[in-house]
């Protein structure tokens, strides 16, 4: 019904407008994802908690509590389903949640601090990470007990490139370490960027790279891929946003020595030769966005002539992470000062004529006139045959009827995450205080002042520091 509120053409924008939210829950957000469904967004704290916000309400409908506290999570990844995220920090563990019951369902430490980690696109038990100064990864939960397999950052070169069989060169390549990974919506490769500027695709199925494309002098900061996986955004620190053109590497005629990756557009503010926080795709990647550093703009660009459309405008503070609604023209972004969440959408006017057609605005208030008979009592015969009509069935308004279509077009089961109607009762980092070295006790409720606040200076109600 709210749906006929709103005017069709609103409807058909693509990109946001205004500043229309602000979403804070307990800490500082420094990274968002939407679900593939598009009703919820995870954010990861600076503290190492974890909070899903509802869209509907825009409220917190759950907080999950699994890394070390005061370890900042540095990457979300959702399920297909949208039922499992995994979460990654610099504490060194990955954790894969059920958000059924919220429960940890798999925690993997690799070792060293975990810059990405990403799911599979049809495996949930599957995920590959990028750490600092380490090869990256691929872990298979598929038992208790995670079995991980080494990946390689080093450039596959050509057989006809003397400079890559030199002693010179593999000197170089010992140095290469990935920045950043993530699966192709096959499942059947991974992308990665490294920090020497180098792009690798290396298969699943063998963990061998099987093209590589200098892409920049400097470490190729994100990356990011449409949903058909045709298209292949790059953000590195030489100040330049790269789109390429990628070929069905579903199809089973496809070969890696057909392979040639070309740079389809560049984009970049020759001006002020502003460097670029966070990078994201539109849901149909007709338009490319980025967040500045030390700026308090996201720039949105059109891919066909590569043109600068939009500059969405908000708080005055810089933007870090950034992601696009799968669905609606709607964007988030985290402020870095204040670890807010900012929500710009369209405005959309709702339209009480299309529900009353002689529905009237007015400006001032008008004294109604009731018409003969509009408010009378309905005889006991006229509510009995209302009745019958079907106006006094039982309705279900508890159980929800959960349906998508997949990519084939067949309408599937989808997962909606349990309302935690106790929200207070979760687990939340904000919910402990550390009194000594590794060691931490829940907060009272005397603790009225959070330490995070400005001004306090990590001190509790009664001044002394914590």
């Amino acid at each position: 019904m709210n749906l006929s509120l709103v005017d069709p053409f609103i409807l058909a924008q693509d990109i946001p407008e205004a500043l229309i939210a602000r979403l804070r829950s307990s800490g500082n957000s420094v990274c968002i994802r939407f679900n593939h469904q598009g009703d919820l967004l995870a954010s990861g704290t600076s503290k190492g908690g974890i909070a899903i916000f509802d869209l509907e309400t825009n409220g917190v409908a759950r907080k999950l509590r699994g890394h070390t506290p005061g370890r900042q999570i540095s990457s979300l990844s959702w399920s297909a389903s949208g039922r499992y995220l995994l979460s990654a920090a610099v504490d060194w563990r990955c954790i894969l949640w059920d958000l059924q019951d919220g429960s940890r369902l798999r925690t993997i430490n690799l070792g060293a601090p975990v810059f990405c980690a990403e799911l599979h696109p049809d495996n949930h038990l599957q995920c590959i990470a990028a750490l600092y100064e380490e090869q990256p990864v691929m872990t298979d939960m598929t038992t208790n007990t995670p079995k991980t397999t080494p990946l390689t950052s080093i450039p596959k070169r050509s057989s006809y490139d003397e400079e890559g069989h030199s002693d010179k060169a593999a000197a170089k390549d010992a140095k290469h370490f990935t920045s950043t990974a993530l699966f192709h919506p096959s499942g059947k490769y991974i992308i990665t960027g490294t920090t020497k500027g180098w792009l690798n695709i290396i298969s699943t199925t063998t963990a061998e790279t099987i093209y590589s494309l200098r892409l920049s002098p400097k470490p190729i900061v994100q990356l990011r891929l449409s949903d058909s996986g045709t298209s292949l955004l790059t953000n590195s620190a030489d100040t330049i946003i790269r789109t390429l053109r990628l070929p069905d590497l579903n199809s089973p005629t496809f070969t890696a020595d057909t392979l040639n990756l070309v740079v389809e557009h560049k984009f970049q503010d020759v001006v002020n030769r502003l460097s670029w926080n966070a990078i994201a795709f539109s849901p149909s990647s007709d338009y490319v966005m980025a967040s500045t550093l030390m700026n308090h703009d996201i720039y949105i660009w059109e891919r066909g002539h590569g043109s600068l459309v939009k500059i969405l405008e908000g708080p005055r503070e810089e933007l870090g992470s950034i992601d696009w609604h799968p669905v609606r023209p709607c964007v988030a972004a985290t402020g870095v000062e204040s670890g807010r969440i900012y929500l710009w959408s369209v405005n959309t006017p709702q339209r009480w004529s299309a529900l009353a057609p002689d529905f009237a605005e007015v400006e001032e208030n008008v004294e109604y006139v009731e018409e003969e008979g509009e408010f009378d009592i309905l005889e006991a015969g006229e509510v009995e045959r209302r009745r019958e009509g079907g106006e006094g069935e039982a309705v279900d308004v508890l159980t929800i009827d959960i349906k998508e279509k997949n990519a084939k077009g067949a309408k599937t089961e989808a997962f909606r995450m349990p309302v935690l109607l106790d929200i207070d009762a979760s687990d939340s980092e904000d919910d402990m205080v550390a009194i000594g070295a590794g060691q931490y006790r829940r907060r009272s409720h005397g603790d009225i002042q959070d330490a995070d606040e400005p001004g306090t200076n990590g001190a509790g109600v009664n001044g002394k520091k914590r």
